[in-house]
């Protein structure tokens, strides 16, 4: 096989900064070089191409009607490679030898019109996914004469066959199926090749029988014993932390209180820049000082008591992009918490990406009488009344300020929450104490002295 044979790897996007980035990390760890990235983008309205362009893609193509065939054929008209590669976003290659699986498996027969790779799904893919790609993508190679599946969300073609079939360019889906057909009818074969495998993210069932269809999944799970599951790299993913603080930070036990904050920031295993968001100077200083950033001083109005937090990190997130800082994870810490654990925010880290969560917090288990203000005179209770301890319903309170994960595409639009919430119960209620007067801050005192960072 001649390594000098450019590949042009083809990706169409629309709205896919989630995604973009662990694709494109994979695509550029791989060990076959030669090759060259178009992205076909449907004029994706969030970070997708600013994130794009931070790897060493070779052009991106927009095109306004979207549709599969139209956007796949698009990108291959501004391709050089030999042999074209498609892929979707929101797939990510399983290894760094995909794409020399898939240029060898071409290689070995001038009659491959076409070879896809394997899909595995994600970890928090759900069941009706799992089942169909499981039983879709087996572990066997399949040589196709007659049969036209195709699949292009992993794949790769030969650019001269495109070239006298290309793909339907009207059609809305199954373009891939379609374009099967064709190539078989002029004696072409198709090859399934489950070396060359992408973790896949369909996304595509609302709707079923969720029971059912996870004990299929346990059944298919304990019949293949090289079953796994894609699960997102938070070392391979940009995430930033951004604290916000009002005025100038006050002192607890002779150290700046917003240095504990970020202490365990800087402790984090995946953290990669912390940067305070604040309106005072002096507090910029100190937190450079501590070994955070401070590229902007936050207008004074939003320190205002009627301003929220979201409308703070909207600003403060507004005003990273625009230096060309793209997260693709927002880690929101508050100066309040000195004791916090570092390990918990790594653990919320992780949470969110193998559990697909939009948005992660912390929370804390109340088992105490629960009870809302209907007005000043009038109370009502709203947990399930005095029962035993073991016998209550879960009831968590979420803590925002103490740690809370969430996708930069939240912030920016005002929110610290997405649609998908996940609670991180927290065993260490000390960590849950929070200072906001001077004697919680002597409280605070007490605590230090015996509390382990």
């Amino acid at each position: 096989m001649s390594s000098k044979k450019l590949v042009s790897i083809i990706i169409r996007t629309k709205n896919e900064e989630r995604w973009i980035t662990p694709c494109l990390e994979s695509i550029f760890n791989q060990t076959y070089k030669n090759f060259e990235v178009i992205i076909v983008d449907n004029f994706s309205v969030d970070k997708t191409i600013k994130k794009a362009e931070q790897f060493k893609i070779s052009k991106v193509v927009k095109i306004k009607k979207f549709l599969p065939g139209k956007a796949i054929n698009l990108g291959i008209k501004h391709s050089k490679g030999k042999y074209i590669v498609i892929l979707s976003a929101h797939a990510i290659p399983t290894n760094n030898s995909w794409l020399q699986n898939f240029v060898k498996a071409i290689e070995e027969d001038k009659k491959y019109a076409g070879v896809y790779g394997r899909q595995e799904p994600m970890s928090f893919s759900s069941a009706a996914d799992k089942r169909d790609m499981l039983l879709v993508f087996g572990l066997d190679r399949k040589y196709q004469i007659k049969d036209s599946f195709f699949h292009n969300a992993n794949s790769i073609i030969r650019k001269d066959v495109w070239k006298k079939i290309p793909f339907d360019d009207k059609i809305t889906n199954i373009e891939d199926r379609i374009w099967g057909q064709e190539v078989l009818k002029k004696n072409y074969k198709i090859l399934y090749e489950p070396e060359s495998s992408v973790y896949h993210y369909h996304g595509i069932h609302q709707e079923g029988n969720s029971k059912r269809l996870s004990n299929v999944v346990k059944i298919i799970e304990s019949k293949q014993k090289n079953y796994k599951t894609g699960k997102l790299n938070p070392a391979k993913i940009n995430i930033v932390s951004i604290i916000p603080v009002r005025g100038k930070t006050q002192k607890i036990s002779g150290k700046y209180q917003l240095s504990y904050t970020i202490k365990a920031a800087k402790k984090s295993k995946f953290i990669k820049d912390i940067f305070v968001s604040t309106d005072s100077n002096k507090t910029a200083e100190i937190a450079k000082s501590l070994g955070a950033k401070c590229p902007f001083i936050r207008p004074a109005h939003l320190s205002d008591p009627h301003v929220n937090l979201e409308t703070v990190q909207k600003y403060s997130l507004r005003k990273l992009e625009q230096k060309g800082i793209l997260p693709d994870l927002v880690v929101h810490l508050e100066e309040t918490f000195p004791l916090r654990s570092y390990k918990m925010i790594d653990e919320m880290i992780t949470r969110l990406l193998q559990g697909g969560y939009d948005t992660v917090i912390a929370a804390h288990r109340e088992i105490g009488s629960m009870w809302y203000e209907k007005n000043e005179k009038n109370f009502e209770r709203i947990d399930k009344g005095d029962i035993p301890r073991e016998f209550k319903e879960k009831t968590l309170v979420g803590i925002q300020g103490l740690c809370c994960i969430t996708h930069p595409e939240f912030v920016r639009k005002g929110s610290l929450l997405g649609k998908k919430i996940g609670l991180f119960e927290l065993k260490d209620k000390l960590s849950t104490f929070e200072v906001r007067n001077k004697i919680d801050r002597f409280t605070a005192e007490k605590l230090i002295k015996n509390f382990v960072f």
